[in-house]
């Protein structure tokens, strides 16, 4: 019967055919309301594709990067709450307190020690330390960071200073004798700077982290003919390199960075072997951001706190290398010495007038 109401408000659809045996089952038909559904054989229904856009594509990818990230975040933060990681009690009380050094400025002191791992590179040295106790800190580095500063001085080992309780005596031998907590002293007094944080490279972990970030870059003036504690045959390390610009691996950054005695260069000297060390935590800075790293991350995440022991936690690791970032390249600093004399008990040693250690020091802070 026709109505006098004119056509209904609203729009009516033919409903799609069902399955054969949607039918034989009493099923009624379903109205198609303008979506693209696709029919399963046997009649069933599938959800509506969603179509492939550079929006869709974009927001994945980003979702992707989060969470890689985040694995990676998560992974630094589970390894350096290693309490193989921490330094004694007793060197973190000889510390000053210290700031966020994204927007402040710390000073980081950097100990490499004489101690060798147990198993892997350098194991068979000959003479090699496996012990922290009576280890000597081979590398002395201040690093002045944070607030867009990035500013490093070395201070050879072999240098004269007085250890707090034991006298006049190379630099080094802080270590020896009282641990880090002695070589903090005794730097913060021969100094005149306070230190807010430090770190102890482990030297076992060194090569396995410089190679999950891809290397590091270092250029070397002169020719590099380097056999330490007798060369590989003999359980020690060697390094041949050209006068240049060489990409090394874990093991020859390992090995540049302990090379006193360089044959192929008679100048060279422990000044020398301290530039080296520079360059290549210039390198290891410049890795970090690298396409390399991040396709690594988590890897180069879990290795980067088993590379050194230290007071700082995670997130302060983070603010350092984030620093570092923003600071950008720190330029080669040494602190030359002033003169030589020979130090009863210790050998041939270095010494530097206070004058000069003063002109060092304010150059580290003020630039």
């Amino acid at each position: 019967m026709p109505s006098d109401l004119g056509p209904p408000p609203y729009k009516l659809y033919r409903a799609g055919p069902r399955g054969l045996r949607a039918r034989l089952r009493g099923e009624d038909d379903e109205l198609r309301v303008g979506r693209d559904y696709r029919t399963y054989r046997g009649g069933g229904r599938e959800r509506p594709r969603r179509r492939v856009t550079p929006k869709r594509v974009i927001l994945g990818l980003l979702a992707a990067l989060v969470a890689w990230l985040v694995l990676s975040l998560v992974l630094f933060l589970i390894s350096s709450g290693d309490s193989n990681t921490s330094v004694p009690a007793d060197a973190q009380a000889e510390l000053a307190s210290g700031g966020n050094m994204i927007t402040s400025t710390d000073t980081v002191l950097i100990l490499g020690t004489d101690q060798r791992p147990t198993t892997g590179p350098g194991s068979k040295e000959p003479g090699a330390n496996h012990s922290d106790a009576g280890a000597n800190s081979d590398t002395i580095m201040l690093w002045r960071i944070g607030g867009g500063v990035s500013r490093r001085m070395s201070i050879p080992r072999d240098t004269v200073a007085e250890i707090p309780g034991h006298g006049l005596a190379k630099i080094n031998a802080g270590y020896a004798l009282g641990g880090p907590a002695l070589a903090i002293k005794t730097i913060q007094q021969f100094t005149g700077i306070p230190i807010n944080h430090v770190i102890i490279v482990n030297l076992g972990a060194f090569p396995p982290f410089i190679d999950a970030i891809g290397g590091v870059t270092v250029t070397t003036k002169d020719k590099i003919c380097s056999n330490i504690s007798g060369g590989t045959q003999h359980g020690g390390f060697t390094l041949n390199l050209d006068p240049g610009t060489h990409h090394l691996t874990g093991i020859q950054a390992l090995t540049l960075a302990r090379t006193r005695d360089n044959p192929c260069d008679v100048a060279s000297t422990d000044l020398t072997r301290e530039g080296y060390q520079q360059q290549i935590l210039n390198g290891v800075k410049s890795q970090l951001f690298s396409l390399h790293t991040f396709l690594h991350l988590p890897w180069a995440a879990w290795d980067a706190p088993k590379v050194l022991r230290t007071d700082m936690g995670g997130p302060t690791l983070l603010s350092l290398f984030v620093a570092s970032e923003l600071g950008g390249s720190a330029p080669v600093q040494i602190l030359k010495p002033t003169g030589a004399e020979a130090l009863p008990g210790y050998g041939d040693a270095l010494t530097v007038t206070p004058q000069a250690v003063h002109a060092a020091v304010s150059k580290l802070i003020n630039g």
